[in-house]
């Protein structure tokens, strides 16, 4: 009988890995959500999975049935944010010789998700706030509002508050946006999930069956990833595309992330016991979490607990169900 899974339902909900106390916070705030259609603001680097967040607040939300319209405001040019936006009719200005639905119109009955939403320019906020308020736009050339109503879920890496006390976010906007505002934890500050998330990568993007040495599965949890999740995504599907083999190790990371990785300070030491685990085995790869933990912090099983996100009582639980003797713990501790 296999051992119960120390992290249990990781089955990805809504695509988000992990059980970590950070992520699963953010899983009960959808779920919270999910009978509103009130705006969300989400908060986090970049790469931290901000528009997997939002899509999934529309998955829950009662407008489901409706469409799912991503915007990157960082990507629309200056000239023509309002007719992105707006949309325009027929003739309401030279080359208009048709008629276009905007963006906030196409959004109506589903969410508009507006990424990088401090790239927005103030008068742009402005006319944004009026649709939120009086729940209409007027397309260009249009002689009367057109009605729109959509869950808007804006998304920035930037400091906000900051970007207000700067004069280059509106006030009035932001704390419209602020009611409900769910920040996202960098990769960093949940290292516990980064085994899973390989994993789960890993089995998503390999033809066949690939394992994952331990060695690369510790180099992996030890980096800082500044582009977060969406860089280890990036790193897994890299190395998957170049092997040849039927294990990824360690030399077949390249070596500009190595060198990033080694920029992030000294590399934890290897587990107390050095044996190549497959990733496609959930049982496996937290046994090389429990044990990658316990050696970090030097057998201190506490200050383990709170690296994988789970109570003391679960890590003694798994030492044993996984034979990994109190021995090795104090031997550790000592060192």
């Amino acid at each position: 009988m296999l051992p119960q899974p120390l992290f249990e339902d990781a089955a990805a909900p809504f695509g988000l890995v992990g059980r970590s106390p950070e992520i699963q916070r953010v899983l009960r705030i959808i779920i919270k959500l999910r009978n509103n259609r009130w705006p969300v603001l989400l908060l986090g680097e970049s790469g931290a999975g901000k528009e997997l967040v939002a899509r999934a607040l529309h998955q829950v939300s009662p407008g489901s049935s409706g469409v799912f319209v991503p915007v990157d405001s960082a990507a629309l040019p200056p000239a023509l944010i309002e007719n992105e936006l707006f949309g325009h009719l027929r003739g309401s200005f030279t080359g208009a010789d048709a008629h276009q639905r905007g963006l906030l119109e196409q959004a109506h009955g589903g969410t508009l998700f507006l990424d990088e939403i401090a790239e927005l320019p103030l008068d742009m906020q402005a006319k944004l706030l009026r649709v939120l308020e009086e729940k209409r736009i007027r397309p260009l050339g249009a002689g009367r509002p057109v009605p729109v109503d959509f869950r808007l879920v804006a998304a920035t890496n930037r400091d906000l508050a900051a970007e207000v006390r700067l004069g280059r976010f509106r006030a009035d906007l932001y704390y419209r946006l602020k009611v409900i505002a769910i920040r996202l934890p960098a990769l960093r500050e949940r290292r516990g999930d980064i085994p899973l998330l390989a994993g789960y990568f890993l089995s998503r993007y390999a033809p066949r069956p690939l394992t994952m040495a331990a060695e690369l599965v510790e180099f992996l949890t030890a980096c800082d990833w500044p582009g977060n999740v969406r860089q280890l995504e990036h790193c897994i599907q890299s190395m998957v595309a170049m092997s040849s083999g039927d294990e990824l190790q360690l030399k077949d990371l390249s070596t500009s992330l190595r060198e990033s990785v080694a920029a992030c300070g000294e590399m934890a030491p290897r587990p107390v016991v050095a044996a190549d685990l497959p990733a496609s085995s959930l049982e496996e790869l937290e046994r090389l979490a429990l044990l990658h933990a316990l050696e970090v912090t030097r057998g201190d099983c506490q200050k383990a607990a709170r690296i994988l996100g789970v109570g003391r009582s679960t890590v003694y639980r798994k030492m044993k169900e996984y034979g990994i003797p109190l021995a090795a713990r104090a031997k550790a501790q000592g060192a």
